[in-house]
């Protein structure tokens, strides 16, 4: 009568066998799509900027630390926990900051513009734009 095969000598065999395939560990290639100035992931030969660094190991600027302030307070006074991008935009306007630059963003489709410093918060909506209670 024959021995019984050992099951562990035929795994350590599949294992020890070569791969025959392309070394996929050589061929970098970058898939991302041209820029838009909005990558967060680095890949090859990018860096954090020294203001990204210090804002994820805990030091904020002084621009940085009044932004989560506004926002905690706005999600304490309404009992938000999330705002919306509205909402976001609502705050930002309200610190203070306006669009009065180009963006130096590549953002396809989207339209670019300034406004001047002394805009105010909330423009009145153009005369075309009809408001839900006007039109009932």
């Amino acid at each position: 009568m024959a021995a019984p095969q050992d099951n562990a000598s035929s795994d350590d065999s599949a294992r020890d066998e070569v791969y025959r395939g392309p070394d996929r560990r050589k061929n970098v290639v970058d898939a991302r799509t041209p820029g838009t100035g909005l990558e967060r992931r680095r890949g090859p030969g990018r860096r954090r900027t020294d203001f990204m660094k210090s804002a994820e190991e805990g030091e904020m600027t002084q621009e940085q630390f009044l932004f989560i302030k506004a926002i905690d307070a706005y999600k304490r006074v309404n009992q938000r926990p999330f705002p919306t991008w509205t909402e976001v935009l609502e705050i930002i306007r309200k610190l203070g900051y306006r669009k009065t630059t180009d963006m130096e963003l590549d953002i396809p489709g989207a339209e670019d513009w300034t406004e001047p410093a002394d805009a105010p918060a909330f423009p009145k909506p153009d005369a075309n734009y009809a408001d839900d209670s006007e039109a009932a």
